[in-house]
C-alpha cells in the first residue's frame, strides 16, 4: 500500500485510501494549501516570473515534501464566539551549524526512508518555503541524510495526536 500523509486522517473531506498503482505525489507541482488561499489567482500563483535557477539549485516551484503538522488555534470570532482556527506547522529539527532546519525531500520515499511511515507531511514548493523559512531565521535541508531508526512520529503518537486536537 502507498504511504500518504496522515494530514488527510484529520480531514473532514479525507478521500479513501489510493489505489495499488496510484501515484501519490503532487499532480501539478505546487502545494494544495494553495488551493485554500481565498481569493487567491490561480493563474498568477502558476507562473514562474522568477529569474532560472543557480546551477544545482531546484527551480523555484519544484515540489518537495516536507515534515509539518496540522495545528488549531482557539480564539474568539468577530462577536466573541469561540472559534477553532486551523493552520499547517512546519517541523523544524536541530543541525548542529545551522541551527533550525526545516527538511525537505524530492520524493515521498526519501521522506520515509528518513523519518518513517508515520510522519507527517505536505508537499510545498521549494521557493515559498525557503523564503518563508528565511523570514523567520531558518535554512532549508534538501534530501538530508539523517541517522537511521530515529523516528520522531510513531503510529500511538498519531492517535494521540488526533485525539488530542478532535
Amino acid at each position: 500500500m502507498p504511504i500518504r500523509s496522515r494530514l488527510l486522517d484529520y480531514a473532514e473531506y479525507a478521500e479513501a485510501e489510493p489505489s495499488a498503482g496510484a501515484d501519490t505525489g503532487p499532480a501539478h507541482g505546487r502545494s494544495p494549501l494553495l488551493d485554500y488561499v481565498g481569493g487567491a489567482d490561480a493563474g498568477a500563483l502558476a507562473r514562474d516570473d522568477a529569474a532560472g535557477p543557480k546551477p544545482g539549485v531546484p527551480a523555484y516551484h519544484t515540489a518537495v515534501y516536507v515534515p509539518a503538522h496540522p495545528r488549531y488555534a482557539d480564539i474568539a470570532d468577530a462577536d466573541g464566539r469561540p472559534a477553532r482556527v486551523p493552520f499547517i506547522a512546519y517541523e523544524l529539527f536541530a543541525h548542529p551549524s545551522d541551527g533550525s532546519v526545516a527538511l525537505a525531500f524530492t520524493t515521498l520515499e526519501k521522506l520515509v526512508s528518513a523519518l518513517g511511515p508515520a510522519q507527517p507531511w505536505i508537499a510545498a514548493s521549494i521557493g515559498p518555503l525557503a523564503e518563508g523559512m528565511r523570514e523567520h531565521g531558518a535554512r532549508v535541508r534538501l534530501d538530508p541524510e539523517l541517522a537511521p531508526g530515529h523516528h520522531n512520529w510513531q503510529r500511538a503518537d498519531l492517535a494521540a495526536y488526533a485525539r488530542e486536537v478532535s
